[in-house]
């Protein structure tokens, strides 16, 4: 089974775009083993490097050991998110041989916003290119949520686009 290290960019207990993620879980039906990253991470800095944080040292495991990366991301300030790029300067570190160098990538992100996650994921396409990662071009996933958008089970209701990004994910990841 092809594993995915899942970085969701909110560390809000009860965030939209980990619901988003926990759907793409249960709706890979096994083609895909999700391992989340834990984002709250100190900030990073180059003075500690030289002692790198235990936590540091778990999200460099998690992706390391994964076939690829999936980021979902929420947008603050048409950007991504603090965590994300705090993140992804750790995971790229050291300089030229940061574990997430070369991976494969898809993007995908939720908000409330009707313009959905485009400029975010705009951003992060750039870092993720920069990062010499092999990005899924197709399909994109951006989704505008509304108050009907979750089920209460906290799972999305309408899974039709989802199931076909997240099947587009496991081939690529696969490949």
């Amino acid at each position: 089974m092809t594993k995915i290290a899942v970085l969701v960019g909110s560390l809000q207990q009860n965030s939209i775009n980990n619901a988003v993620a926990k759907t793409f879980e249960k709706l890979s039906e096994g083609t895909l083993e999700f391992e989340y990253v834990d984002l709250n991470l100190p900030l990073f800095n180059q003075d500690l490097e030289a002692d790198v944080p235990a936590e540091v040292e778990k999200a460099r495991e998690i992706v390391e050991n994964a076939d690829g990366v999936l980021f979902v991301t929420p947008e603050y300030n048409r950007s991504v998110t603090g965590v994300i790029k705090n993140a992804i300067d750790w995971l790229s570190r050291p300089y030229g041989e940061g574990v997430i160098i070369g991976k494969k990538a898809a993007i995908a992100g939720a908000t409330w916003s009707p313009l959905g996650t485009a400029a975010a994921q705009a951003e992060l396409r750039n870092i993720v290119g920069y990062l010499n990662m092999h990005l899924m071009g197709q399909p994109e996933f951006y989704l505008s949520v509304t108050p009907d958008t979750f089920g209460e089970d906290g799972l999305l209701k309408d899974t039709a686009f989802a199931k076909t990004y997240i099947d587009a994910v496991a081939a690529f990841m696969a490949e």
